[in-house]
């Protein structure tokens, strides 16, 4: 669905609600989220591009949901705007992600916006949303790790219409990244492809044990396959293990300009929770002939996807230890701690035949939790990323980032 169809269905459900308000009032929010974001990384490898990449921005992101009309079959809408404001940047420092800048111009963007429009329709227990999109799925996650989240536009529809399974099937045509204001064609590696198809559930057996499958087939580019398996493994008071253990099936059905895709990837995650600790380690194996296929303008769904890297090279195997607390043992709730450590090797490239790398993250953050300032969030994220072994790049980096949400009504 296009942008002017889009609209065109949007008008013709708001006259449709003008008959059938009840819920579609009652039950709608609406909410308004800033967020001001610096980030400076400083490149330490030699005969870098650039020294450093630094910028500072304004975010403003506001988002209506509606509850759905009375009857059997209920209809309602959504609507969100984005808008990004350069405070600090300039042509020697871009590429941070948080603006953008033409592909003939090396100036930063002074701002950037979206507007997006979404119909829902709701019958029993299935649920189908058609317009601006961001999901949350193994083969579709949309990024949010910057001043803006990314989204999709197409058809969404989950349904829960037999107890403990929910079965999703979408399809996402355009994609908008989170440095944009432009919705083009989906893509992989810079090919366009026509749609992304998805199709697959999750299975709850009892409380504690989540089975899940996904299909996903990008058009004429590859086929993906993901099953995923999550148990909750209570061990006594404030004492559990969380297991989540994840597998993707990746090949091409056309060989463009995306190259070939061939990768198998088995990756999983075993968190310990303590009281107000947890303690988790990771582990990340891919194999195959090419790197982990993620849809442009999307997020790898995988375990060590961190900070600054995702350790999806070819062939790369990858472990991670983390830690984090909650200070609100201690008498100070709203301050947590987090740190974790990465290690990638055996990576393939067209010209290393073993590269590594590693990265090491901490994370700060502060809610405060009452006064003039309840629900202010503050987060200091420091990130050091090295490789070697044939691969070259270094970096340090810092993001500081200062958040706040309104509930509207």
């Amino acid at each position: 669905m296009n942008r002017n169809q889009l609209f065109a269905t949007a008008v013709l459900l708001l006259c449709h609600l003008t008959y059938a308000q009840a819920d579609f009032v009652k039950d709608s929010t609406a909410t308004l989220t800033t967020r001001n974001f610096y980030l400076n990384r400083d490149f330490r490898q030699s005969g870098a591009p650039q020294a450093k990449a630094e910028e500072w921005t304004q975010g403003f992101f506001a988002e209506f949901q509606s509850g759905y009309t009375d009857g059997t079959l209920g209809f309602g809408l959504d609507a969100l705007g984005e808008l990004g404001i350069k405070l600090d940047s300039g042509p020697g420092r871009r590429g941070t992600g948080l603006l953008p800048y033409g592909p003939n111009s090396k100036q930063p963007a002074d701002d950037y916006s979206e507007l997006g429009l979404t119909a829902k329709m709701r019958l029993s227990r299935t649920q189908l949303k058609v317009g601006t999109l961001m999901p949350i799925h193994p083969l579709a996650y949309y990024s949010d790790t910057r001043l803006l989240p990314s989204t999709f536009t197409g058809a969404y529809l989950t349904s829960s219409e037999i107890d403990d399974l929910t079965v999703t099937a979408a399809r996402l045509t355009e994609a908008n990244g989170r440095d944009s204001s432009s919705n083009d064609d989906i893509s992989y590696a810079g090919q366009s492809s026509d749609h992304l198809d998805l199709l697959g559930g999750e299975y709850a057996l009892g409380k504690n044990l989540t089975l899940r499958y996904h299909h996903g087939e990008l058009q004429d580019i590859y086929r993906q396959q993901f099953a995923g398996l999550v148990h909750v493994l209570p061990l006594g008071q404030g004492l559990s293990l969380r297991s989540d253990l994840r597998y993707f099936d990746s090949n091409d059905i056309g060989v463009g300009k995306a190259g070939k895709i061939d990768n198998r990837n088995f990756n999983g995650m075993f968190t310990l929770s303590v009281g107000a600790q947890r303690f988790s380690a990771a582990f990340q194996r891919l194999s195959g002939d090419s790197m982990f296929p993620v849809i442009d303008t999307g997020t790898p769904y995988v375990v060590n996807l961190v900070t600054y890297n995702t350790f999806t090279k070819a062939n790369e195997k990858s472990w991670q230890l983390r830690y984090e607390y909650d200070f609100a043992a201690l008498g100070i709730p709203g301050l947590t701690f987090m740190t974790r450590y990465v290690k990638g090797s055996e990576i393939r490239t067209p010209t290393v035949r073993n590269g590594s790398e590693w990265e090491r993250d901490t994370d700060l953050t502060y809610v405060f939790q009452g006064g003039a300032l309840e629900g202010l969030n503050l987060r200091w994220r420091n990130v050091t990323y090295r490789s070697g072994d044939g691969l070259t790049q270094k970096l340090d980096e810092n993001r500081l980032i200062v958040g706040y949400t309104w509930k509207l009504w």
